[in-house]
């Protein structure tokens, strides 16, 4: 057979649209001629046949052949995505990657696939190519593509350009906002809220529902708007925690407590504050076992003996189901989820059935939607009355705080100098730690209040990076601030900031969501923090972590208040004083980092809700009661500081 006479004739019956005889001619042909021109031919024969499966295999073995054809390549990889063929798909992608960086159809189709197999972390390279691709569908996966690391660029410049070609739609305003907050980009802010302020006003929940849990937090004070942003979430079957509640259970005569959570590493926030309470936690009434989806790096960032904390279950690799029968397998009592609606959470896994009790705890500060929930773990500040019928959880109050505080493991403050720090000497110094995204319009606006309002004062403003110190000090110095009047900080290694916090005078907290982790550390590190009385969980956290360490007159009443008496504190160094002597001395004797005390109190909690479990009845409030007040210091070496603080 001539060759290239057959392909000739192949080629014109194909012109002609006679593809059967076309076919018959090139099925012979691939016997003496398996060239990429003859495979490409045949595929568009078959396609044109409707044999699109075949097809998409001719042009595979056209662009196979070295060297290799990427066009042919590029057309079996799109017909193998028609076909469902993803397998194939993804084996022609291997071949052609670096093409999909730039070709918005090749990026969708792997980018797909790579989602329904869950194998996020290839996806990173395909953000760009797809939110600027033409077609709607390209823009929609890029926004699927998303990761919750707001420091990562390829997301920032992802949600840039979505709400740049979509400023109309409410999901990219959001995203937007969530960025613009985390670096305290504040014009951007003012400029694009007012539509969601005003649809609110207008009792319109557009803005609200597919808002992300947490970050909402941040703009929104008000719990009854609060528990309607539910992202993504999908609304739990009815009866489920009925059903789950019922099920076949064996107790012991200890009860085993299960942790879920992402941040089982000393250097995480959670662990800053809970690692002692999973120290003390008595092993003679309770098991413990921690169901641990943290991050590698994370984790060998730091030696640490996690035999002390308790049994350590890795679920990385376990699906959501997975995770929960294993959970179920270990015969756990009480789960309790310390992420809710946070980075890094998987407490989806609680809507499989994973335990008789599931608990909120610690992570989140407001009710948990659409996660199958018994109770959330808060206290008498945070979670009041007439906040009940915002939860679906019941509540579970602690008597005094709902945060554990470490006083073993945390370093303690030692001697430090503002000069080592840029402080003036002789100024009177507010100081906000708290993170960018809290730090709101109207708080800097206040803030400027107070400075120019108090004679000789700065603010020590922490900072996240160049742009959130850029934006803040736009904002500050349109506010008419000088530039001497603020000092700027970075984040610097966990005991030298225990350290410095001391040398200012004042904290300033923020609103609607406060210092939590940061309040308490505050306090241990001495320094009077001022907050004002909240309106959500998120908002009282502070009056809780003050009241438990024996400062509630540092509760304004209102945001006017707090700016009033930011004021006259500047002008009273006797009370600031006065207010360092108590937080020395009530720092080893009152409930807000008496270990001890705290985990007695949440081993109660357990205790009460499994003996309404072992009965059988339904999860309802419960209030534990408190232990007697201390009478000595739980820390020895701070004994001299009580007696100073008592004379």
């Amino acid at each position: 057979m001539n060759t290239k006479n057959a392909f000739s004739t192949a080629s014109g019956f194909y012109q002609k649209g006679q593809y059967t005889r076309a076919l018959e001619i090139l099925n012979e042909l691939l016997n003496v001629d398996r060239s990429p021109k003859t495979y490409a031919l045949l595929a568009k024969t078959l396609l044109k046949l409707g044999f699109r499966s075949d097809a998409a295999s001719a042009y595979e073995l056209a662009g196979r052949q070295k060297p290799q054809r990427d066009d042919y390549l590029r057309e079996a990889l799109l017909l193998h995505n028609d076909c469902g063929n993803d397998e194939q798909a993804l084996a022609v992608g291997s071949l052609i990657l670096p093409m999909a960086f730039k070709d918005p159809d090749l990026a969708f189709i792997l980018a797909r696939i790579f989602l329904s197999r869950e194998q996020k972390e290839l996806l990173s390279g395909f953000k760009t190519v797809l939110v600027e691709g033409p077609k709607a569908e390209h823009r929609l996966m890029a926004s699927k593509l998303l990761t919750d690391d707001l420091y990562d660029e390829s997301n920032r410049h992802l949600v840039a350009t979505l709400f740049k070609k979509h400023p109309d739609s409410s999901i990219a305003r959001i995203l937007h906002l969530i960025f613009a907050r985390e670096i305290s980009d504040l014009a951007v802010v003012d400029r694009y809220m007012p539509p969601i302020t005003a649809a609110l006003a207008d009792g319109n929940l557009a803005y609200v529902i597919p808002d992300n849990p947490f970050f909402h937090l941040h703009w929104c004070g008000d719990e009854a708007i609060n528990k309607h942003a539910i992202h993504d979430t999908k609304p739990l079957p009815a009866g489920l925690a009925e059903t789950r509640r019922k099920l076949p259970h064996t107790w012991s005569n200890k009860i085993r407590v299960g942790y879920l959570s992402s941040d089982f590493w000393p250097g995480h926030a959670t662990m800053k504050l809970m690692q002692r309470t999973l120290e003390l936690h008595d092993r003679d009434r309770f098991e413990i076992t921690l169901f641990d989806h943290s991050d590698l790096a994370s984790q060998k960032e730091q030696e640490f003996d996690d035999h002390k904390w308790g049994t350590m279950i890795d679920v990385r690799g376990l699906s959501d189901q997975g995770a929960a029968e294993e959970i179920r397998a270990r015969n756990i009592d009480i789960l309790v989820d310390l992420k809710g609606h946070t980075k890094g959470s998987r407490a989806i896994i609680l809507n499989h059935m994973a335990a008789p009790v599931h608990v909120s705890w610690l992570g989140f500060p407001g009710s948990v939607v659409n996660i199958d929930l018994d109770y959330i773990i808060g206290d008498h500040y945070v979670l009041p009355d007439h906040s009940k019928s915002h939860f679906h959880e019941k509540f579970c109050r602690l008597p005094e705080c709902y945060q554990p505080n470490d006083p073993l493991n945390r370093p303690k403050p030692r001697p430090t100098t503002r000069a080592q720090h840029k402080l003036p000497e002789d100024a009177f110094v507010f100081a906000s730690f708290n993170g960018n995204r809290k730090i709101t319009s109207q708080m800097v606006d206040v803030w400027c209040n107070i400075l120019k309002r108090s004679k000789n004062s700065v603010l020590w403003l922490l900072c996240n990076g160049p742009r959130a110190e850029a934006n803040l000090w736009a904002r500050l110095e349109a506010r008419g601030i000088s530039r001497k009047r603020v000092v700027f900080t970075t984040r610097i290694r966990y005991e030298d900031h225990i350290d410095r916090q001391q040398l200012a005078d004042l904290g300033l907290d923020t609103f609607p969501v406060n210092g939590h982790t940061t309040t308490s550390e505050q306090l241990w590190g001495g320094l009077p923090v001022l907050t004002v009385k909240g309106t959500n969980f998120a908002s009282r956290v502070s009056e809780s972590l003050l009241n438990a360490i024996g400062l509630p007159e540092l509760v304004a009443a209102d945001i006017q208040t707090y700016e009033d008496m930011a004021v006259q504190l500047a002008e009273q160094p006797e009370r600031i004083a006065e207010f360092k002597q108590i937080l020395a001395a009530n720092r080893s004797i009152k409930p807000l980092f008496d270990a001890e005390r705290f985990t007695h109190h949440l081993e109660t909690a357990f205790e009460m809700m499994a003996a309404r479990a072992k009965q059988g009845l339904a999860p309802d409030h419960i209030d534990v009661p408190a232990l007697p007040a201390r009478s000595e210091p739980f820390m020895e070496d701070d004994r001299n500081s009580a007696a100073i603080a008592a004379e």
